[in-house]
């Protein structure tokens, strides 16, 4: 029996395609280039997100004014106006229309000191909260990723720092170290980092559970690779979230700890005027313009942060339902 072997036909030109042109090439994108564009779009789709939140738009503008503030007072005051000998006023003047909130018991304008302490206390307050949200990040993947031995011994460190005030604590290290804007910082970031340790530790371990991770182990990938390009991205909002709920923390213990006179004397913030006028005896006097702008400011930014953190927690998960 005999099989009839036919000859395959030649392949035909796609008629469509005119003739004699070259067919054109797609260009093929970098992984770079994608990635880049995920993350801008990723940005855009968080700030419409986030633009439907009031009350972080409140928060939003009146943080970017009074940062603004902060970066303009040497060109709005000038940095002769903490001068104690070239004071322009008497001392403790009721606000004016040449000093809006009046004066000081050296003859300083409030006002000058204010936008110079605005300087200093978000300078703390952001410096503060970086170090914390730093180490407690640390401490939480690694305390998730190892787990055994290790995470039991860290785990119990912190929670002795959550049983321990943390005021104490702050007040206790800014004794000990030399008076100053770092020794402040210092104090504040190591004795506050506790909180976002236990919440980045049950991020990492639920991100650990997942099966991409498994795969990864599989395919070789060590400890470093895995906390940092599998669990750091995605405890990352938590991150973000929790560091701007830090930051008012930190700006309200800075207060603290200037008002206790544990700060740099030589160095004007908002906690520092509250602790002048406490010495000047404004309580008793009843001086409310050397007490009341202070404390406003300190109340009115730590407010501010904490709407701007209500609303990046609701935006990054919003089974929390933070209202608008």
């Amino acid at each position: 029996m005999t099989t009839s072997m036919q000859k395959p036909e030649p392949l035909e030109p796609d008629a469509r395609k005119p003739s004699g042109q070259p067919e054109q090439v797609v260009p093929v994108q970098s992984p770079r280039v994608l990635t880049r564009a995920r993350r801008r779009q990723a940005v855009l789709r968080f700030w419409r997100q986030y633009r439907t939140h009031r009350a972080g738009l409140v928060g939003l503008v009146v943080l970017a004014v009074i940062a603004l503030l902060a970066l303009t007072a040497p060109l709005l005051v000038g940095a002769d106006s903490q001068s104690v000998t070239s004071a322009p006023g008497g001392p403790m003047e009721a606000p004016s229309g040449e000093f809006p909130l009046g004066t000081d018991q050296f003859g300083r304008s409030l006002l000058a000191l204010m936008l110079w302490g605005t300087r200093v206390s978000l300078t703390v307050g952001l410096l503060a909260a970086f170090l914390s949200v730093a180490i407690g990040t640390l401490i939480g993947i690694t305390a998730g990723h190892f787990k055994g031995w290790y995470a039991t011994v860290i785990m119990r460190i912190t929670d002795w720092f959550l049983v321990m005030p943390t005021l104490v604590l702050a007040i206790a290290l800014a004794t000990v170290l030399s008076r100053s804007v770092w020794t402040t910082i210092l104090a504040i970031g190591v004795t506050t980092w506790p909180t976002t340790a236990r919440l980045v530790r049950a991020q990492t371990l639920s991100v650990e559970s997942r099966p991409y991770i498994e795969r990864s182990r599989a395919l070789g990938g060590g400890h470093r690779h895995i906390m940092s390009r599998h669990v750091l991205p995605n405890v990352m909002p938590l991150v973000l979230a929790q560091t701007t709920l830090v930051i008012s923390t930190a700006i309200l213990t800075e207060a603290t700890l200037a008002f206790l006179g544990l700060s740099d004397p030589t160095i004007v913030s908002w906690g520092g005027l509250l602790q002048d006028a406490r010495e000047a005896g404004a309580v008793s006097s009843g001086n409310w313009w050397y007490l009341a702008p202070p404390g406003l400011a300190i109340a009115v930014v730590a407010l501010a942060f904490t709407l701007c953190g209500r609303a990046i927690e609701s935006v990054l998960n919003p089974k929390l339902g933070v209202s608008r």
